[in-house]
Parts: structure tokens; C-alpha cells; sequence
């Protein structure tokens, strides 16, 4: 089933929930129909934590081979800043969008957001406290919106998801307070204002993060190059191909390092047929010890 005719059907039929654009519980299972798994009450796809805690592995190159053999080939953004560099992030989406605040729309999403019974004080606040464990928070910010948080809030993110992070598409604040905060955040720039100038026009839909769109439930995997977006129905694939890549790499370099061979009898896959054999005993050997298949 292709997801652009259910994608263009789900927004045109969008109601407006106290004036802020969500999916519907039929309608995110709609959009996310190919996930084997377990579903939030909101319906969001709720990839096991066993599954997360594989990809927390993972590097861009290690879920790559699957997306593209899948035709999955916008899944990688990259040009964002860590709080953290080489700290890795694995945890399933929950998504915002944000756009340049107009008054007019800003003054219906407000007022039909705090009809809301305990809405917090502001609307990121309102995204934010929906969290849960394993999530990453991905925010589409337009690219250039100043701080979406600083060190207060990150510290509830970091409390409220305990593995998770954030991803946001715009700026953070509070930089050197960051530092002290133990989650991983991928932002675009430092600046030390607080929120402004921009209005929540959806929670828990399809969002555009530089050129990948993400959807809710989705599998954030963010290593040093950037985030890679994998749905929840490919991503038991992708980690069991990363162990096999693991163990190509582990045995290629063992190869190398011996000074015996030329790059190309080794790399990237034996021309010998006995160290072809070699390497199947070796693969099925390290895939017993690391779990694999």
C-alpha cells in the first residue's frame, strides 16, 4: 500500500481538535498499518524496548543497507549540533510542528489549547508532557526558531523519556547548562532566547525534518553524522543486518591488519574460496555470541 494516497486522505480529513491538528487513534494505526507491534492509546506504534535498546548501537551505515533495499532513501538528515558528541540516540517519534507565528492562528490554536483541562503554561510545555519512556521528542522548528528548550526542560525530557532525547529542527538555549543533562539532543543553533515567535499547528502527525519526514512511532537513530529515520516494520531487519555488518567489519580489519592481502581479496567480500569459507565459520561462530540469527 503506498502512503501517499492514505497520507493526503488522513490530513484532508484532519478534525480540528480544539483547534490543533492530531491523527486520530483509526487514523495513526491507518498511517502506521505495516508496524507488527503493540500500539500506545493514541494509537502510536510502540516498538518493544528490547528493539531499542539494539539500535542504541546503531550508526547511519548500519541502517542503511536495509532502507535503501527497501527504497526507504531519504532517512537521513544531517548538520545538526549535539549536546553530547559521540553519545548515540535510539527512541521512538513523538512529533510537533511549530510554524512562523501569525496572530490570528496563533490566537485559535491558543485558545483551543488552553480550553484544555490542565493545559501547562505554554504549547511546547503541552508536547513535552506527553512524553513517554523510549520517546524522542522530534520537533520541526522551521530550521531557525530560537531556544525550543533550555536545561529546565531538557532535564524533564531527560526524566520523562529516561533513554530517549530530542531532536528539533531550530535552536536551543541554555547550552552550557545542557552539558550537565543526561539526554541526547540534536538541535540546529544556540541562542539565548526562550520560545517565541512560532505557533504549534500539529502534535503526533507526519513532520519534515530538513529533507526526511518522520512519522509517529518511527525509530530515531542518531549517531555523529546525524539522525536516521526507520519505521518500526524494518527495524528488527535493520538490527539484525547490523550484526552481520558488525561481524564483516570485525573479520575484514582482522584480515587487513595481517599486512597479507590487497584490499580488493578482502574487501568488501573474500575472493578465496578458502577464506570464504574462513569467513562463514567465523560469521556463524561471532552471530551465536553476539545473539544473532
Amino acid at each position: 500500500m503506498r502512503i501517499a494516497p492514505i497520507l493526503a486522505a488522513v490530513l484532508f480529513s484532519l478534525p480540528l481538535r480544539a483547534q490543533l491538528w492530531e491523527l486520530s487513534r483509526e487514523q495513526m494505526i491507518e498511517l502506521t498499518a505495516r508496524s507488527p507491534y503493540e500500539r500506545f492509546p493514541d494509537g502510536r506504534p510502540k516498538v518493544p524496548e528490547s528493539l531499542l535498546e539494539r539500535a542504541r548501537e546503531l550508526s547511519a551505515e548500519d541502517c542503511w543497507g536495509v532502507l535503501r533495499k527497501h527504497n526507504h532513501r531519504l532517512s537521513f538528515e544531517g548538520n545538526f549540533k549535539t549536546i553530547h558528541p559521540g553519545r548515540k540516540l535510539a527512541g521512538r517519534a513523538l512529533t510537533a510542528i511549530f510554524m512562523p507565528e501569525r496572530p490570528d492562528l496563533e490566537s485559535v490554536v491558543m485558545g483551543g489549547l488552553k480550553a484544555k483541562k490542565g493545559f501547562p503554561r505554554g504549547a511546547h510545555q503541552y508536547v513535552i508532557d506527553q512524553l513517554q519512556p523510549g520517546d524522542v521528542l522530534v520537533v520541526d522548528m522551521f530550521g531557525s526558531s530560537p531556544g525550543f528548550v533550555g536545561d529546565n526542560l531538557a532535564t524533564y525530557i531527560a526524566i520523562a523519556t529516561k533513554t530517549g532525547g530530542l531532536v528539533v529542527d531550530g535552536g536551543i538555549r541554555d547550552l552550557e547548562g545542557m552539558r550537565q543533562v543526561d539526554t541526547q539532543i540534536y538541535y540546529r543553533q544556540a541562542h539565548p532566547d526562550a520560545i517565541r515567535d512560532a505557533t504549534l499547528v500539529g502534535y503526533n502527525v507526519p513532520v519534515r525534518i530538513g529533507g526526511v519526514t518522520v512519522l509517529p512511532g518511527d525509530v530515531i537513530v542518531g549517531d555523529a553524522e546525524g539522525i536516521t529515520v526507520v519505521p518500526p516494520a524494518l527495524i528488527q531487519e535493520v538490527v539484525d543486518a547490523a550484526l552481520e555488518i558488525k561481524v564483516h567489519d570485525e573479520w575484514t580489519k582482522m584480515k587487513l591488519r595481517t599486512g597479507k592481502y590487497k584490499s580488493h581479496e578482502i574487501y568488501g567480500s573474500p575472493l578465496d574460496p578458502a577464506l570464504i569459507k574462513e569467513y562463514e565459520e567465523y560469521k556463524k561462530k561471532r552471530l551465536a555470541e553476539l545473539g544473532g540469527r
